[in-house]
């Protein structure tokens, strides 16, 4: 017992012995040093700093989204293709009981397909008269100049054609990325392979971005992305009717008048159908100049065919289909293609409607959860 106790106590002079050593190589703060300015005791400059830093991270990013505005851009067509690709993969679900991946690869192959079929056989036709279009187009620009001066407005060939440069010009930087073929063709392949990877399996990365969310923000965050998904789907559903309906039936209607280049004009106005309001603008004034070119009466009938395709798609198909489910504002979709379109060019004008669906939607999710937070107790306000 007594070796124990000495043991012990020879342990605990070598350790107060070990502390005084290192304590002895511990500076002491001389009493008379005075607080430097980076000292932050007062709370209000500290929590001004907070906010500074808030709004400095807020600039930074939005800096950073504006350097990075084309493949953030890629990235949603990606969203907005891999929505349509799910669509049509649900749509298949009903009619065949087979696994997901068989029924997106289905969707994928026959989407393939319809192209290469497009393309073979209608591509040589297409290339004749997309050569003729522009001399056709121009054509009629100076034909609507010369009318103009002889009834007295002081206007030339030069000015319709400096006036759509210029407002071509006046479409964004990003312009210049996706004007050439070339720029088209590897922004579509880019968007499309994106939109398989994530149709392939979207729970995948939607449960990737979560994580990096509190536990707390995770079902909202499931809930938005289930209502923004099911949103995509159902506009681009009805943007593809859309498409489908007013590309044929222009096409069909317009061989039946004779107009020249039905074919091309048919082609053109499905793919313009995609942009609400200046889409359906674009299409009609080439559709009107291509049938006056071939006379007063193929012109009256490429105008009677371009109202009676826009009325039917407007007044039957968006209504049934889209506007249920997305309820926008012809107006605002408007205001946000010119907004879009002159901020970031052509992939911006194309995605202006699905980026304004998805900021809508997750916007109103939002307000539903402010409103269950506070019990409802402000809605009745007035």
């Amino acid at each position: 017992m007594t070796a124990v106790r000495k043991g012990t106590a020879g342990n605990d002079v070598g350790v107060k012995q070990r502390g005084k050593r290192k304590s002895k190589t511990v500076t002491a703060i001389d009493p008379s040093e005075e607080v430097g300015p980076t000292e932050v005791y007062d709370p209000v400059v500290r929590n001004e700093l907070k906010r500074a830093a808030v709004w400095i991270g807020l600039a930074a990013l939005v800096g950073l989204v504006i350097l990075l505005i084309h493949p953030i851009l890629l990235i949603i067509g990606g969203l907005v293709l891999a929505s349509m690709l799910d669509g049509g993969a649900r749509l298949l679900g009903r009619v065949l009981p087979i696994p997901r991946g068989f029924r997106l690869a289905l969707v994928i192959v026959a989407v393939g397909a319809f192209l290469f079929w497009t393309v073979s056989l209608t591509g040589s036709q297409l290339a004749d008269q997309a050569l003729t279009l522009r001399s056709t187009v121009e054509g009629q620009v100076a034909r609507i100049a010369t009318f103009a001066q002889e009834h007295g407005f002081v206007v030339s060939a030069s000015d319709f054609k400096g006036l759509t440069s210029e407002a071509f010009k006046s479409v964004g930087r990003l312009t210049e990325a996706v004007t050439s073929a070339l720029g088209i063709v590897t922004s579509l392949a880019m968007m499309l392979v994106l939109a398989i990877f994530l149709a392939a399996d979207p729970r995948m990365y939607e449960r990737g971005i979560a994580w990096l969310l509190p536990l707390r923000e995770r079902e909202h965050f499931y809930a938005t992305t289930a209502k923004i998904g099911f949103t995509l789907r159902r506009l681009m559903f009805g943007r593809l009717i859309g498409m489908t309906i007013e590309g044929f039936g222009t096409w069909f209607l317009l061989s039946l008048g004779n107009v020249p280049m039905a074919a091309l004009l048919g082609v053109l106005t499905g793919i313009l159908a995609f942009l609400p309001n200046i889409g359906a603008l674009i299409s009609g004034v080439l559709m009107v100049l291509v049938g006056f070119s071939a006379g007063t009466q193929a012109g009256l009938w490429a105008l009677a065919v371009y109202v009676g395709v826009h009325l039917v798609d407007g007044w039957f198909i968006a209504p049934m289909v889209a506007k249920k489910s997305v309820d926008l504002a012809p107006a605002m979709v408007l205001s946000a293609q010119l907004l879009f379109g002159a901020l970031f060019g052509v992939i911006g004008l194309a995605l202006a409607d699905p980026i304004v669906v998805m900021i809508k939607v997750a916007l109103e999710r939002q307000s539903e959860r402010n409103e269950a937070k506070h019990g409802g107790t402000g809605s009745g306000d007035g």
